[in-house]
């Protein structure tokens, strides 16, 4: 239930107290760890969270080391009061929201890479990501102690690194994948989003619809790099810029399929592309 007000603790020490309290008195905790700027698709993954345990908690943190020199790091949208409103607002019981200099302490040399999943797509165009994901991922669900961790599958690559890292390092958490949320037209609700301008974010809609229509023709039994060229094409006419990748991948690994019909495989389309100064990114299965 909604409460009127949210517990805030910034270091790991506090956040361990409330862990332990709650374990104590037999509560299972959901850790939903976030870069802030909260929007419905947070909110979505508290409340999945909530389905799961009895408490939840809410981290937001920017995380310094997963944004490239000339990426947006200082211009990432940031409001830790309106944040918290909207955590109270669905019931969340804690937000943690740490310093960087909490996260990573004087003389910290420590970097966690996950290889294979990581290195096609998102890997490819921000070679330094996944190794800064998998790092304060880490050491999120560490600290936390949580009984289980939700993430989107908005970012579903990154889903994908997150579970072999914790299948890898043995962690004590089940990681619960939450369906995109959406807005009306389709376009996957996104901290980004705010960048676009009215008229750029008509465009965006193309998106999703260029994806849902590259799935539909593979699924129909069409040719996968025909339906990549089409999807490609469609958001070039649409107005997007560069499109960093648009792949369909198979699902669980993210191996390259292709060039011809799917067959058994289970795939997943996913795309990154520019619309001005902003690159969006979504995916959707095959």
């Amino acid at each position: 239930m909604p409460q009127a007000s949210l517990t805030i603790v910034r270091t790991v020490s506090a956040l361990r107290d409330h862990v332990a309290a709650w374990k104590a008195a037999g509560e299972q905790t959901a850790l939903i760890p976030t870069m802030g700027a909260l929007h419905d698709g947070h909110l979505s993954l508290i409340r999945l969270g909530q389905t799961r345990a009895r408490r939840t908690v809410a981290s937001v943190f920017v995380n310094p080391r997963q944004f490239a020199p000339h990426e947006d790091f200082d211009a990432y949208p940031r409001g830790e009061a309106a944040d918290a409103e909207k955590l109270a607002s669905v019931g969340c019981d804690l937000l943690f929201a740490p310093s960087p200099e909490e996260m990573y302490r004087p003389g910290f040399s420590t970097a966690i890479s996950v290889s294979g999943v990581s290195e096609p797509l998102e890997g490819a165009a921000r070679p330094q990501f996944f190794g800064g994901v998998a790092t304060v991922v880490a050491k999120l669900l560490i600290q936390a102690q949580a009984d289980y961790a939700v993430f989107g599958e908005k970012d579903y690559q990154q889903l994908q690194v997150i579970k072999r890292l914790v299948c890898d390092l043995d962690l004590p958490v089940e990681i619960i994948a939450a369906p995109t949320a959406r807005a009306e037209d389709g376009l996957a609700l996104s901290s980004r989003n705010a960048y676009l301008t009215p008229e750029q974010r008509a465009i965006a809609a193309a998106l999703p619809r260029a994806l849902r229509e590259a799935a539909a023709a593979v699924a129909a039994g069409g040719r996968i790099d025909e339906a990549e060229t089409a999807g490609k094409a469609a958001l070039a006419a649409a107005g997007f810029g560069q499109i960093d990748y648009l792949d369909i991948r198979e699902a669980s690994d993210l191996s390259k399929l292709g060039p011809g019909p799917i067959g058994t495989a289970t795939g997943r389309i996913l795309v990154a592309a520019w619309l001005g100064k902003t690159r969006l990114i979504d995916n959707m299965p095959v």
